[in-house]
C-alpha cells in the first residue's frame, strides 16, 4: 500500500468517527427535554465551536467561499431539516432527508473514480435506512412541501460534504468558526420561530453531550474524512448513523429490538462493506 491509500484509508477512518458520534444523536436529544430544536441547535453550535476554538485557536486565511460553504452548510442543512419535520410527517422527511450519503457517493465521481461497488452498497445503505427510519412499515408518500424541504436539506448537506474538497488546504481548525457562525443564525432562527425554554437539571448535561459529540467533534472528523478520505466509502457508510443511533437507544431501554432492526443491521452493514470492498482488498 503507498502513502497515499494508507493516508486515504486513515482519513476516512476518521470520518467515519463522525458517524459513530451521530449514533448519539437520537439519545442526547431525548434526554434534552423539551427544549426547541433550533435553540438546541444554537446551543450546541456554541458549545462545539468554543471548544473547537479553545483547542485549535483561530485559522487565518481562510476563503470567503469556505466560510459561506462551512457556515451555511452546518446551518443550512440543519434549519432545513428541522423545517421538514413540520411540514411533514417526520418518519417521511426523514427517509427523504437520508439520501444525502447516496448522493455523495454519486457525486464522488467529480472528484475520484466511482465504481459500480460504491453505489451498490449506498443503495444497499439507503434500504437499510429506510427500514430502520419506517420500522419496516410502508409508507404513501402524497407530495408535501415538507417533503421538497427534506430533498433541499440533502443536497446541501451532501454539497458541503463534497465540496469540502475544494478547500482541502483550509485547515480543520476553521470548523470551530463555522459552527460559532452557525450558532448565530440559529440563534436568530430560534428568536424568530421559537419560545425559548430553560433546560432544567440533566438536561443541561445532555446539551453538553451534544456539543461535545454529534454536533461538535463529528463536524471536525467529518471534515478530516471529507477533504482527504474516501469520499465514496465514507457515504456509503455513513448510513450506519441511524441504524447505530438506534441500537443505542435500545440498550437505554428507549427503543425495542425488532426483526427489520436486525435485517437493517444486515444490509447497512453488508453495504458499507461491499463499497469499501476495494479499500479493503489494498490494504490485504
Amino acid at each position: 500500500m503507498t502513502g497515499g491509500e494508507s493516508g486515504r484509508r486513515r482519513a476516512t477512518l476518521v470520518g467515519f468517527g463522525a458517524v459513530l458520534l451521530w449514533a448519539t444523536l437520537a439519545l442526547f436529544t431525548a434526554l434534552s427535554g423539551t427544549v426547541p430544536p433550533l435553540q438546541l441547535l444554537a446551543m450546541c453550535f456554541g458549545v462545539g465551536g468554543t471548544l473547537g476554538l479553545l483547542w485549535g485557536g483561530v485559522p487565518r486565511g481562510v476563503p470567503p467561499g469556505a466560510w459561506a460553504l462551512g457556515v451555511g452548510g452546518l446551518f443550512g442543512y440543519h434549519l432545513l431539516y428541522v423545517l421538514a419535520l413540520r411540514a411533514a410527517p417526520p418518519v417521511e422527511a426523514s427517509l427523504v432527508a437520508y439520501l444525502w450519503p447516496l448522493l455523495i457517493v454519486l457525486l464522488s465521481a467529480l472528484f475520484q473514480r466511482l465504481r459500480w461497488f460504491h453505489v451498490a452498497g449506498a443503495a444497499l445503505g439507503l434500504l437499510g435506512a429506510a427500514l430502520v427510519v419506517s420500522g419496516g412499515r410502508g409508507m404513501a408518500f402524497a407530495p408535501l412541501p415538507g417533503h421538497a424541504i427534506a430533498l433541499a436539506a440533502a443536497f446541501v448537506w451532501t454539497g458541503y460534504s463534497v465540496l469540502q474538497r475544494r478547500y482541502a488546504e483550509v485547515p480543520t481548525a476553521a470548523v470551530s468558526g463555522f459552527c460559532l457562525g452557525a450558532a448565530l443564525l440559529a440563534g436568530a432562527a430560534h428568536l424568530l420561530l421559537e419560545e425559548t425554554v430553560v433546560p432544567q437539571g440533566t438536561e443541561w448535561l445532555a446539551i453538553l453531550g451534544l456539543g461535545l459529540g454529534p454536533v461538535g467533534a463529528a463536524f471536525f472528523l467529518w471534515d478530516v474524512g471529507c477533504k482527504r478520505g474516501d469520499l465514496a466509502v465514507l457515504g456509503a457508510s455513513s448510513y450506519a448513523a441511524p441504524l447505530l443511533s438506534t441500537l443505542v437507544l435500545v440498550v437505554f431501554g428507549l427503543a425495542e429490538p425488532t426483526w427489520t432492526l436486525a435485517l437493517a443491521c444486515a444490509l447497512i452493514t453488508g453495504g458499507a462493506a461491499l463499497a469499501a470492498s476495494e479499500m479493503l482488498l489494498r490494504r490485504s
